[in-house]
């Protein structure tokens, strides 16, 4: 079948990746602020391509309906659908396991499988949808948990901290515990492990208030004797 060309569905087609880029560069800005994996211009390539791809597979689905001789249906929304599936392996690469057993990434795979969505419905034409649909993500991932921090439960307002401790004496590990918790930080995980030389790793996942600094966590945890030597990350 001999291609066509149609100006008016031209631009209609660079509206919509003009728009695409738009939404794409919304969320590649906010994940770009954060300093996280998937920034500006993986997102944009994301949500353009994808909504590139779904342009191409509505319209070549009423290209190319058949012939005379014979009578092909295509599904319209054939390439999107694998958007969907295909963009779970952008999504697990960003996926990160740390050292203490935390997950990390989840957050960002998430948005990467939004941009391509978005792609896909600015691609299909759903232009308010897709607006809104950036909207409601934007909300969701930067003013609802900040709202929630402040006016929502306990365990919302709290932030996790991994303390290291090098104790020399084992007796002291007890002592230790009750010091720390003395200074109203709630222990949530604890790991030991015997050392060379007489001593003994701590390993603490703990929750302080969130309006808490880490260095005063650390302040605190190192004025304690019995403690030899601290390690402190903020998760």
């Amino acid at each position: 079948m001999e291609w066509i060309f149609d100006p008016e569905l031209e631009i209609q087609i660079l509206i919509k990746l003009g728009i695409s880029a738009v939404l794409g560069l919304i969320i590649g800005i906010e994940r770009e602020m954060k300093r996280k994996p998937v920034g500006l211009k993986t997102t944009l390539v994301i949500s353009i391509i994808s909504c590139l791809l779904t342009v191409v597979s509505i319209e070549s689905a009423y290209m190319f309906p058949g012939s005379d001789d014979l009578n092909v249906t295509m599904d319209p929304l054939r390439l999107a659908a694998q958007i969907v599936s295909g963009i779970g392996f952008l999504g697990a690469g960003v996926i990160l396991r740390r050292d203490n057993n935390s997950i990390s990434g989840l957050t960002t795979a998430a948005i990467i499988w939004g941009a391509a969505g978005i792609g896909i419905g600015v691609g299909a034409g759903f232009y308010i949808e897709s607006i809104a649909g950036v909207i409601l993500l934007i909300i969701s991932v930067e003013i609802i948990p900040a709202t929630l921090k402040v006016i929502g439960p306990k365990q919302l307002r709290e932030k996790e901290i991994m303390l290291k401790l090098i104790i020399h004496e084992k007796e002291d590990i007890a002592k230790v515990m009750e010091m720390i918790q003395e200074n109203k930080i709630s222990v949530k995980n604890i790991r030991i492990k015997d050392l060379d030389e007489n001593r003994h790793s701590v390993q603490l996942r703990i929750t302080v208030d969130q309006k808490l600094k880490t260095t005063d966590v650390y302040y605190t945890v190192s004025n304690i004797e019995e403690i030899a030597k601290v390690e402190i990350e903020n998760l």
